[in-house]
């Protein structure tokens, strides 16, 4: 059985890699799955499925600005980045 990665502070791994998982939870009858070199997008409707894939591009086009893939930040710098691009961290304390 493997040993699970050890994460350095700042919530980053060590090593190996990270994905991207995209869930859209909307339907319009149509199955939808989109993948590319660290995400998978699946479900969702025609504009939910859009919106997911631009802003995992948008996601990549950022981390290549800064010279880095997605396993190499941390996850206050994942969440700098996502921001930036419009997303937005759920925080179930703050209901």
């Amino acid at each position: 059985m493997a040993k699970p990665k050890k994460k350095e502070s700042g919530g980053k791994p060590k090593d190996g890699k990270a994905v991207l998982l995209g869930v859209g939870l909307d339907s319009d009858g149509h199955k939808r799955v989109t993948t590319g070199p660290n995400f998978a997008l699946v479900g969702g409707s025609q504009e939910t499925h859009e919106v997911m894939t631009e802003k995992a591009i948008k996601i990549n086009e950022k981390l290549a600005r800064r010279g880095k893939q997605l396993h190499e930040v941390s996850s206050e710098e994942f969440d700098d980045i996502a921001q930036e691009v419009g997303l937005q961290r759920h925080r179930p304390d703050q209901n």
